[in-house]
């Protein structure tokens, strides 16, 4: 088999969604053995389609199927689902954890609770067109949680949730770092433990200046990219 053949045979699978969006290929060793080609031939098929747009290679992880990142323009609050939506992806939610327990201390901290305060964490993955694209982690007050059912949480986002419940969100701060991600994160994720993901800490205050929310979202880095837009004066 050439590699032209193996590209074909490659792109056939590609178009009809064999490894999902944004998903990984099999290895070079294991395309190889699969198609009784050398890893050169693989090497060569997989180069051509990376050309037409179609895989992408990350260094260290391997071959992936190639996307546009979701952009997500800063400096106005929106959320996951709209800017899927905006994306053209269908947007879903899955909620993997709903518990009250005591509140980390930085949490605690940020929402002015003491140090054994209790909170309802939710621990969600967001989906894009039917693939893990981020990993959503919320700390909401035990008082303002208690008022919560995990079908809620599951259908509806607590930016739109909070006014049903007497509180009015008035400004939203956000610190983006990068991590690396943990076992857990990346079996959630569908990637390799120690992917770089981007990390995102939104907390949420009310019109007295109250923080009522703290969420974390870690995202693939290749899945989104997050703009600003600054006036020129």
């Amino acid at each position: 088999m050439r590699y032209l053949d193996l590209a074909d045979a490659l792109r056939d699978r590609l178009v009809a969604g064999c490894f999902g969006r944004a998903g990984a290929l099999p290895s070079e060793a294991e395309l190889g053995r699969e198609f009784g080609v050398s890893r050169a031939t693989v090497r060569r098929a997989l180069e051509l389609l990376r050309d037409e747009g179609l895989v992408t290679a990350r260094r260290g992880a391997g071959w992936f199927v190639a996307v546009d990142p979701v952009r997500q323009a800063l400096g106005r609050v929106t959320t996951l689902e709209a800017a899927l939506e905006a994306a053209g992806t269908t947007a879903a939610r899955r909620v993997l954890e709903f518990a009250f327990e005591p509140a980390p201390s930085d949490v605690a901290k940020i929402l002015g609770l003491p140090a054994d305060g209790e909170v309802l964490r939710v621990r969600r993955l967001n989906l894009a067109g039917g693939e893990p694209f981020a990993l959503v982690t919320v700390w909401a007050p035990a008082e303002l949680g208690r008022h919560l059912s995990r079908a809620d949480v599951e259908r509806t986002t607590f930016f739109d949730l909070l006014p049903l419940h007497g509180v009015e969100p008035g400004r939203v701060v956000q610190t983006i770092t990068a991590v690396t991600a943990a076992r857990d994160d990346a079996r959630s994720l569908g990637v390799r433990s120690g992917t770089a993901l981007l990390a995102c800490r939104r907390v949420t205050y009310d019109r007295r200046g109250d923080a009522v929310i703290v969420a974390e979202h870690r995202y693939p880095g290749h899945l989104t990219a997050l703009e600003f837009e600054f006036p020129i004066h």
